[in-house]
């Protein structure tokens, strides 16, 4: 089923994003955390790409297995890094000949060990221009993300907007943000994304904290800020791993709830592989229903 389609008729909306592991023991974890996951009945399941592309086809492999083994409604990240249009083509050619409905186009990162991006020869510059490509030729559900504290890469939250203007004028269906920890940045973005004239739905996501070392080096890497109680917590608590985990999961736990609470249309959790603190705070949203309690 298409991602708008399942939008229009689940709110809220639950979903869960993996990685494609790099060893035979790391595959084994994220099939293990799928099969866990599917008691929880999700929307759908995302699956990211390597920098640079470089898990494509385990990308896609993992897509099909989700859904073809566990009959779970599953999206497959695809960017435009290290591709020519006509292997963009071959590619979505493989995706849509296997089933898969859906696709969240990117831009994608540089390739592991390169700092700069650069389009490849024959290939695009922009996801706008992939999500346009997607459009025009096939009939798959696109995504495309969103950043709530402007994307690393922008001047400014104005120019943002016209990018995500731009993206739904080209077909994106859906939208999905990237992590962060303070709602009412969210709620702002959503505020100037609608007043800008995009309607589409934006889901927030979401990523418990876990690791004091890991979740400094993502907010570092993609621009995305910890709010001063948080970090104060946090540092208090950065050399006990478990207390970090626990302070995280609890964080979410709220984080999730005055969201729903206040109107988004759902969550998108982004697992890292790692499903019990997720399959936790989705227990505890669903045992609370906080979306009841909203305007």
């Amino acid at each position: 089923m298409q991602i708008d389609a399942i939008l229009d008729d689940t709110r809220p909306c639950f979903s869960f994003e993996f990685f494609p592991p790099k060893t035979e023991e790391g595959w084994q974890n994220l099939w293990m955390a799928a099969q866990e996951l599917k008691h929880d009945e999700p929307a759908f399941v995302s699956v990211t790409y390597g920098a640079g592309g470089s898990t494509r086809g385990r990308t896609i492999e993992i897509v099909k297995k989700i859904k073809q083994e566990l009959g779970l409604e599953a999206m497959a990240h695809f960017t435009c890094v290290g591709a020519t249009v006509d292997e963009l083509r071959s590619v979505l050619d493989e995706m849509r000949d296997a089933g898969i409905e859906n696709v969240l186009a990117l831009r994608g990162d540089p390739p592991q060990g390169e700092t700069e991006w650069t389009a490849t020869d024959g290939g695009l510059t922009y996801s706008t221009e992939l999500i346009d490509l997607i459009a025009r030729e096939y009939d798959f559900s696109i995504g495309a993300a969103a950043f709530p504290e402007v994307h690393i890469h922008s001047e400014n939250m104005d120019q943002d907007i016209r990018v995500m203007e731009e993206k739904v004028a080209n077909g994106a269906r859906f939208l999905i943000t990237q992590l962060f920890f303070d709602n009412d940045l969210y709620f702002e973005f959503v505020d100037r994304a609608r007043a800008a004239g995009v309607e589409v739905p934006i889901i927030p996501g979401i990523m418990p904290i876990l690791r004091f070392a890991s979740i400094k080096r993502m907010t570092e890497m993609c621009g995305a800020t910890i709010p001063p109680d948080l970090d104060r917590e946090l540092n208090a608590r950065k050399d006990d791993e478990q207390a970090v985990a626990e302070l995280g999961v609890a964080y979410a736990t709220l984080q999730c709830a005055d969201l729903l609470e206040r109107g988004a249309p759902g969550i998108h959790f982004y697992v890292l592989n790692r499903h019990p603190a997720a399959r936790a705070i989705l227990a505890a949203l669903r045992a609370t229903r906080p979306w009841e309690n909203g305007a």
